[in-house]
């Protein structure tokens, strides 16, 4: 069969003699020297080689191939440590072989081009991939050009490039166009790009289902196609916290490799209709406050949330507010247990049994485990009212280069639970000390006045809000005020119901700020403080202010594997030092 091939030969790099294997699932070659005795092993699995080229080839700057009748060339993945980051950097590894005869060199590339088919299937042949020109330091184009494009070609992926000109275009071409023979879609740019690109995908995977995205009640269709993450925005905290690092050559191997990260996605929900859809940061007082406050400031750059927040706290604002969250099984797993997602991810492994207990299929398994979900199995709605100073609800970590843990360390990508933050309101310092930890190895859980809980789904309402009777048959806590309230027409199941009146209300909120709101200098100085804030929505500020949140369990997937462990390379490196002591005493 040819899953049991294996080959064995003497091939050489340079001047050096190497004993070469190749085996189901690993590729390694091993120096001898003159006394056939084994010194130095390279071991890479066949799942990490991407590219078997006749000749000795050469990548960058750019393609170069010296055609020899002896000589091949295999790609691989390099792994590296990072500075600042808790994530393993990925890299070109290529090492030019030289075999005694052409026959050698042809079996050696057939046998290794076969062992690529067989065990890695789901890697990705044609990609559509959205350029956003103007994210981050605007140099999207410059970056998929120099550093993807020729990786892709190396591997054999065609690609549809499109530069996007204005927003929501990449969202509204997957809605509308033809996406026949696409295995997956990259975006190269931000956090913001990702979002459009997570709406497009879901929208157009609930209308080709049927689905009304609209009810908080329906089961939305887990989506086929895979995205694929290339950081080039000014945060980028969906790459940093599924990758562990922001870096493209990191992510674009990723890519094309065919990793498989399945990721749950928060769906936010008023008066019956679907606003946005969030997988990071969903917050509600000081982080609704920085963005709105950053939106005045874009001449700023990125520095604009230093200032932002910065003034932000001096105003030293609360809220009030009435939260309702269904919690999840604590059995499974704890937002202060201190683990860690990371690649391989037990907790998400047995989550993905949990989930989908009878099937292979996602979309039927996907059914069973939120068909019943307002009968309440996981526990009973819990209501707690006060004043907070924010209210945040994510998905994962939520981690950035900023804050290395992120806004709750112990958040999984894919375990169909989200983690809500309350901050109680408290004096300025102890929140400074709350928002100081983020960016330490510091348990920002450890405080008197915040908590935090594990949930399935969480409904929000301004204290002293009516509810309203038509989400109580439906087994939800009533959620938002009616339409007239919002200005929304009701259009039906209609894909991002409340999304067009979402992208006006940066503007309406900044008018209103303008309007009624004080300058940010000092919390002592403001004349009145706003009753009401806004929701920031993976950066994005939401038109409304009563919602209702359902967490879908691993509705999408990602070209990634989670963070990799760093102690993966401090291991190797032992196993090779052990290896060469080992060595030295047999001698």
């Amino acid at each position: 069969m040819e899953t049991d091939l294996r080959l064995e030969s003497s091939l050489w790099v340079g001047n050096k003699r190497y004993l070469a294997v190749l085996t189901g699932w690993h590729f390694k070659w091993t120096e001898v020297d003159k006394k056939n005795r084994d010194k130095k092993t390279v071991s890479v699995p066949v799942a990490e080689v991407f590219g078997v080229e006749e000749g000795r080839v050469e990548i960058l700057p750019q393609k170069s191939v010296e055609d020899t009748d002896k000589d091949f060339t295999v790609f691989y993945v390099k792994r590296s440590s990072s500075r600042g980051s808790y994530g393993l950097l990925w890299r070109l590894g290529r090492t030019q072989f030289s075999c005694p005869s052409r026959v050698l060199r042809d079996q050696w590339i057939k046998h290794l081009r076969i062992a690529l088919k067989t065990h890695s299937p789901l890697r990705p042949h044609r990609l559509l991939v959205f350029i956003n020109p103007f994210g981050g330091k605007k140099k999207g184009r410059q970056i998929y050009h120099s550093l993807v494009a020729p990786l892709f070609e190396l591997a054999g992926i065609s690609s549809h490039v499109i530069v996007t000109e204005r927003a929501n275009q990449a969202r509204d071409h997957l809605l509308k166009k033809d996406l026949t023979g696409f295995d997956g879609v990259v975006c190269v740019g931000g956090d913001g790009m990702f979002s459009e690109i997570l709406h497009g995908v879901i929208g157009r995977t609930q209308q080709e289902a049927g689905l009304c995205e609209n009810d908080p009640d329906v089961t939305l269709q887990p989506c086929p196609l895979h995205i694929g993450i290339i950081p080039a925005g000014s945060t980028d905290c969906v790459c940093y916290a599924t990758v562990g690092v922001i870096d493209p050559v990191t992510s674009a191997l990723h890519i094309i490799i065919g990793d498989s990260q399945p990721l749950d996605v928060c769906s936010v929900h008023h008066a019956s209709a679907l606003v946005r859809y969030s997988v990071s940061l969903l917050g509600y007082g000081f982080y609704g406050d920085v963005l709105a406050e950053s939106e005045k400031h874009r001449w700023m750059g990125p520095l604009r949330y230093d200032y932002s927040g910065t003034m932000v706290f001096l105003s030293n604002r609360s809220y009030a507010g009435t939260v309702q969250y269904l919690p999840a099984d604590p059995l499974f797993s704890s937002p202060r247990d201190k683990t860690r997602c990371l690649s391989g991810c037990g907790v998400c492994s047995r989550s993905t049994e949990r989930l989908f207990p009878n099937s292979s299929d996602s979309g039927s398994l996907h059914s069973s485990c939120y068909g019943h979900f307002s009968t309440g199995s996981e526990g009973e709605w819990v209501s707690v009212k006060g004043t907070f100073k924010c209210v945040s609800l994510t998905c994962m970590s939520s981690s950035c280069a900023k804050s290395p843990l992120g806004l709750s360390p112990s958040a999984h990508l894919a375990d169909g639970t989200g983690d809500l933050i309350l901050v109680w309101d408290t004096h300025p310092l102890g929140f400074l000390k709350f928002l100081y930890r983020h960016t330490s190895t510091q348990d920002q859980f450890d405080l008197p006045f915040v908590e935090v809980h594990r949930v399935k789904a969480v409904r929000f309402s301004l204290a002293g809000h009516r509810q309203e009777e038509g989400h109580e048959e439906s087994g939800w806590p009533s959620g938002g005020n009616n339409e007239e309230e919002t200005g929304y027409e009701e259009r039906g199941c209609r894909n991002g119901s409340l999304q067009h009146l979402a992208e006006r209300s940066v503007e309406q909120v900044i008018a209103k700020e303008e309007k009624t709101a004080s300058p940010f200098i000092c919390g002592l100085c403001c004349k009145k403080a706003p009753d009401v804030s806004v929701w920031n929505c993976d950066g994005e500020i939401l038109p409304v202010t009563d919602i209702v949140c359902k967490i879908h369990g691993q509705l999408v997937r990602l070209y990634a594997r989670g963070i990799e462990d760093g102690a993966v390379i401090h291991n190797s490196s032992q196993e090779g030092n052990e290896f060469k002591r080992t060595s030295i005493l047999q001698k």
